[in-house]
């Protein structure tokens, strides 16, 4: 079981940095890491410890209990498959667009 949480973990940062559009080197930067010592955690070769796993799931913009939790890699991938396609789509945004669908995504949290 511990194997298995420790490649889940490991899966989801890889998705998680992806998702982000950030590189290894970026986060290993951001961190004052070793690039290295990213690879090795998505990898599942390094566990990332309790004070870590909140910094990176900051970075990612992700919540730490994702990150942390056990769900099945079908509803990971299918759903970083959705972030995926939303981040190209927003790529290719003119940045006044941009700034205005981020005004609305606010204005529709603020409501919940």
């Amino acid at each position: 079981m511990a194997k298995h949480r420790k490649a889940t973990i490991a899966a989801r940062m890889r998705a998680a940095r992806e998702a982000s559009g950030l590189s290894q080197g970026q986060v290993a930067r951001t961190l004052n890491m070793h690039r290295p010592t990213i690879s090795e955690i998505e990898a599942g070769r390094r566990a990332v410890s309790a004070e870590e796993l909140p910094v990176f799931a900051r970075l990612y913009g992700v919540e730490t209990w994702w990150l942390a939790s056990a769900e099945s890699e079908e509803k990971i991938d299918a759903d970083m498959a959705k972030y995926h396609l939303a981040a190209r789509h927003l790529s290719k945004m003119k940045q006044s667009d941009f700034d205005r669908l981020m005004d609305l995504i606010e204005m529709m949290r603020a409501e919940e």
